[in-house]
């Protein structure tokens, strides 16, 4: 028992580090939009349809990584997803037109959606073989990533291009990939003890109930994603645009929602283990709601940054929590359901926010996350003695 713990605590470590790599690198990517806009010459309409190419990308490649991880193992996909997403960071500032933007940003969506699929449905072996809610902190290190990319990014901008400056994430990537990967490709993903957990190399026929439950994790996924697409891809145009911030202060107001989201994270397990799946979730949509209006709609710089921490504490264990649910109901197909669900909201995100910042204006259009945020606080409600606590 002692070694398999300390297996258990080398993967939870490498797993850990997957998490705040792929925030780190998308967070590095985001921060670089206002300065890749201008580049290419992009209307907000037309960037969005761009953005549109990441959440594409990962949706069409999420179900058939679900199929890769109960063929070659999860960690296997993991390691090979991440040198992809290394790579493809570097791309999008070469680029000099909409259309050539939008063409990378599918490759890099591809990795990005495949990479969550891979490490989510990892992490959820995982906590079932530890036996507690420690999802949270997992996607606590990714929200920590992020962080610290956007933080990175912000000292960085007025000194390096974007080229330069994701040149240089992308060796980063690699680095730790080459590091972190040799720990998951030496062990297999732990059994569960307990029943929950479908053997990977015999999946089973998830009945008509948990199909069904699986769909309700993934719209929560979806309302969920939505709210972090959109802070991620418009929320620092909408500090310098709108309320007049510089650009590095812009690429603060991501790092204040990831920061927030992080300190959310990394209490969710003691929130889980005191509130159970479902009071949490109703919760969180209700408080993201709340933070979203202030975020969009304040006309000072300080209190939409308020809003914007509020937000991130609010959606911190949503995903988290939908993701886990669907996983334990079905393995990797139910991450994979939820995932691809939940970029759903993402793939609807950019364009819908682009094309109602173009009709009315950037806050009015951002009001919509708290819209969603709502209406995933309605779901949980409604399903609440359905779903599993």
């Amino acid at each position: 028992m002692p070694g398999n713990r300390s297996t258990l605590t080398r993967l939870r470590i490498a797993l850990t580090a997957f998490f705040a790599l792929d925030g780190f690198l998308f967070a590095g990517w985001v921060v670089r939009i206002p300065a890749i806009k201008e580049q290419t010459g992009a209307s907000a309409s037309a960037l969005g349809l761009a953005l549109l190419g990441v959440s594409a990308g990962a949706v069409l490649t999420m179900t058939l990584t679900g199929r890769l991880c109960r063929r070659y193992g999860t960690h296997q996909v993991t390691v090979v997803c991440a040198v992809l997403l290394s790579l493809s960071v570097a791309l999008p500032p070469l680029t000099h037109s909409v259309l050539a933007l939008g063409s990378v940003l599918v490759v890099f969506g591809a990795a990005y959606g495949s990479i969550n699929v891979a490490f989510n449905s990892a992490a959820v072996d995982l906590v079932a073989a530890l036996r507690r809610p420690v999802m949270p902190s997992f996607h606590a290190a990714f929200s920590l990533g992020g962080m610290v990319g956007a933080g990175l990014g912000g000292l960085v901008a007025g000194a390096l291009s974007p080229t330069r400056h994701l040149l240089g994430l992308a060796v980063i990537g690699l680095l730790v990939t080459a590091v972190a990967g040799r720990t998951l490709l030496r062990h297999e993903p732990p059994t569960a003890a307990g029943p929950v957990q479908p053997e990977s190399g015999t999946p089973r026929r998830p009945d008509t109930r948990t199909r069904g439950l699986v769909i309700v994790f993934g719209l929560i996924a979806l309302c969920t994603a939505y709210g972090e697409g959109a802070m991620a891809d418009w929320g620092a145009l909408h500090l310098e645009q709108d309320l007049d911030a510089s650009p590095g202060v812009a690429a603060v107001g991501y790092s204040c929602f990831a920061l927030a989201m992080t300190i959310g994270r990394l209490s969710g397990t003691a929130l889980l283990e005191r509130l159970g799946h479902g009071r949490t979730v109703v919760a969180g949509g209700a408080t993201a709601a709340a933070g979203m209006l202030l975020g969009s709609l304040a006309p000072s710089l300080w209190a939409a940054l308020l809003g914007f921490a509020i937000t991130g504490l609010g959606l911190a264990n949503l995903f988290p929590v939908a993701v886990e649910r669907a996983g334990t109901l079905a393995g990797p197909n139910g991450v994979a359901t939820a995932s691809t669900l939940g970029y759903g909201g993402m793939l609807l995100g950019p364009p819908a926010i682009g094309f109602m910042a173009d009709w009315f204006s950037l806050p009015v259009a951002l009001t919509s996350v708290a819209v969603l945020a709502a209406i995933a606080t309605l779901i949980a409600i409604a399903t609440r003695r359905a779903s599993p606590n």
